[in-house]
């Protein structure tokens, strides 16, 4: 006897499965533009279904934003949209990093998902600034964050989720748009908003995250025997600097001209661990070195007793280490049905000196064009069980088919 599937009647399989689909336009009219993306990703879902949606828009439709947004929620009707005007964006296997785009993300969830959309915002108060708007998480499956840098202290935000909250995943990425306050916008449902932070509380469905740093270590793990702030004086009772002017004087020739782009401060966040490896490092900037007292200032608060190791990035480190966290997360028979993809603005052709190349890595991972994301100017994402932000990272929720 054969099985025929009836008009009208809901598939219990589908419904217990996450689908996701997306679209991307480079029309230079927004309102055809959200109409055509919209449609692409609608053409890829069983039942033109759609629980969540995202809509990266490019600064060259910031003007007709509002038109934008209404052809995607004509088109979709989805449940749910957010997203936010960024710098350049990502679909599928491309990367489009300047001029007209927009990209749409749209996903049908289990029947058990939730979804809860939210707008951050800071106020004033008798003890300083707060953040006010941020409904109870509890025990989310995701919580996607898209922040306007100019109106929202992202890291302090950050920093009092893990207080409070520790193994939140947290990912998303600093709408950069054209890099001045003006070129930013966030988007709510039907709402454009010019401030604050908007997110999704995503509940009910299974999402595993990636953060690729890219980075390569040099030298060896030093304990910091002396610091304040975020200076760091001594690395294993020896001045900081001399520490790290011995270490590069060790390198090869070849990993001397990395090093001579930029040396990053890899910081351990678990101590209490026999051996560091990937992951397991915070990348923060070096901001500067006092020749005099042979201190090295860092991009993050630091203190004593605290582990760290010194590291190099360039396009080879960067792409191995995105295939190797893909294969991590990917590679145990898991079914993924997309991604929300968080780039910095500083890889693309810049760092890989071609275009899509995170786009593609991440689409072949997948096995599909189910991914939609933007270039960020900090990208927000889990290392160690803690969420940071990060500046040239690729990084991903990656939404798997079963919940």
């Amino acid at each position: 006897m054969h099985a025929h599937r009836l008009r009208g009647v809901i598939d219990l399989g589908e419904i217990a499965a996450t689908r996701i689909a997306a679209g991307l336009s480079t029309g230079s009219d927004a309102a055809d533009a959200g109409v055509a993306a919209a449609r692409e990703a609608a053409g890829g879902l069983v039942d033109g279904r759609v629980d969540l949606a995202f809509l990266f828009v490019s600064p060259a439709h910031l003007d007709q934003l509002e038109d934008a947004v209404a052809g995607v929620l004509d088109t979709l009707r989805p449940r749910h949209l957010l997203g936010c005007v960024a710098e350049g964006v990502v679909a599928g296997a491309r990367e489009v990093e300047s001029g007209a785009a927009l990209a749409v993300w749209a996903a049908a969830l289990p029947a058990e998902a939730h979804v809860d959309l939210f707008h951050a915002y800071t106020v004033e108060t008798d003890e300083g600034t707060a953040v006010a708007g941020v409904p109870a998480i509890r025990d989310p499956s995701l919580v996607a964050l898209l922040v306007d840098p100019y109106t929202f202290p992202a890291g302090p935000f950050l920093a009092k989720l893990n207080e409070e909250q520790p193994d939140l995943p947290v990912v998303g990425g600093l709408a950069a748009g054209g890099g001045e306050p003006e070129a930013q916008a966030l988007i709510l449902n039907d709402r454009v908003i010019t401030e604050g932070a908007v997110g999704a509380v995503v509940s009910g469905v299974r999402v595993v995250t990636v953060v690729s740093q890219g980075c390569a270590p040099i030298g060896r793990d030093a304990v910091i025997t002396s610091a304040e702030g975020n200076v760091v004086y001594e690395l294993a009772g020896q001045p900081a600097l001399v520490r790290l002017q011995s270490e590069i004087a060790s390198l090869t020739p070849s990993e001397r001209a990395l090093a001579a782009r930029g040396v990053l401060a890899g910081l351990v966040i678990d101590e209490n661990q026999a051996e560091y490896g990937h992951g397991d490092y915070l990348m923060r900037a070096l901001l500067g070195a006092d020749e005099d007292s042979g201190a090295l200032a860092v991009g993050e608060t630091v203190r004593v007793g605290q582990t760290l190791r010194f590291h190099v990035r360039d396009r080879r480190t960067a792409d191995e280490d995105l295939h190797e966290s893909l294969a991590r997360v990917l590679g145990d028979g898991t079914r993924p049905a997309g991604a929300l993809v968080f780039t910095c603005n500083g890889r693309g052709t810049h760092m890989f000196g071609e275009p899509d190349h995170d786009a593609r890595a991440v689409a072949h991972a997948l096995g599909s064009n189910a991914l939609a994301g933007f270039f960020c100017g900090g990208e927000i994402g889990p290392v160690g069980g803690r969420a940071f932000l990060h500046g040239y990272t690729a990084t991903l929720a990656v939404f798997l088919e079963n919940a």
